[in-house]
């Protein structure tokens, strides 16, 4: 079975009620619903946890890595984004989620600055699937419809997507990137941009499919994994 961990800094559910309200389990347990609903084997972790949750065992012990972050990234130790980025060039999956582009660990696998320019103001989004044929929108019809979400807006500073699987529009005229697919080593990465904590956007049905379909994609190829450094010759080589 598909063993996930969904991490969440869990502080705008302690800190807004408004969010705790939508959220009463946190973000981290919304996803972890669904995904069990799924049938998959999910565990959480969150800022707060000793080693925020992700320890070696927790991290060796992962398929794939579900992260939502926003106000908190600069609390996460070097330490431990290094560790998760060290695993998702080993092979583990990584799905990252709304506000989690400034995330220390995307950053760093991005190797840009993961910017954009955002609104706050109840802005009708309409999430387009511009590659239909794709395993993680597999069930959607021809776009995805939120009545209101935070808007993000191009230019996104990322590098040029493997696959772009989702464009989304909003009533404010703004176009942006918002289902994007990595691959860094052996590892697979999605970027998913709906999920702001005060909209009840992981309630929906067709966002619970999208993360579903994207976690189920980023599963660890069964492959053996290359070999490097130093390394003898696999034919005899004749020495004159």
């Amino acid at each position: 079975m598909l063993k996930v961990t969904v991490w969440n800094e869990n502080r705008h559910e302690k800190k807004n009620p408004v969010v705790a309200g939508i959220y009463p389990n946190g973000i981290h347990g919304a996803i972890s619903a669904f995904l069990e609903n799924a049938g998959l084997d999910v565990k959480t972790a969150t800022l707060d946890d000793h080693e925020h949750g992700l320890t070696d065992d927790v991290l060796a012990n992962t398929d794939v890595l579900v992260w939502w972050g926003h106000m908190a990234h600069d609390e996460v130790s070097d330490e431990t984004v290094n560790k998760v980025v060290a695993r998702v060039l080993d092979g583990m999956g990584l799905i990252v989620l709304h506000s989690g582009h400034f995330s220390k660990v995307f950053k760093k696998l991005m190797g840009t600055s993961c910017d954009l320019k955002w609104r706050e103001a109840d802005d009708r989004e309409r999430l387009w699937v511009v590659d239909p044929s794709h395993p993680i929108v597999a069930g959607l019809n021809e776009y995805i419809e939120l009545d209101k979400e935070e808007m993000y807006g191009e230019h996104f500073d990322i590098p040029a997507p493997d696959e772009l699987i989702l464009l989304s529009w909003f009533e404010g005229g703004e176009v942006f990137r918002s289902g994007c697919t990595y691959r860094r080593g052996n590892g697979k990465i999605f970027y998913f941009r709906p999920g702001h904590e005060t909209y009840p956007t992981y309630h929906n049905e067709e966002i619970q499919r999208v993360i579903t379909n994207a976690v189920k994609w980023a599963a660890p190829t069964d492959h053996a994994r290359p070999v490097y450094g130093n390394a003898k010759p696999l034919e005899e080589i004749s020495k004159k």
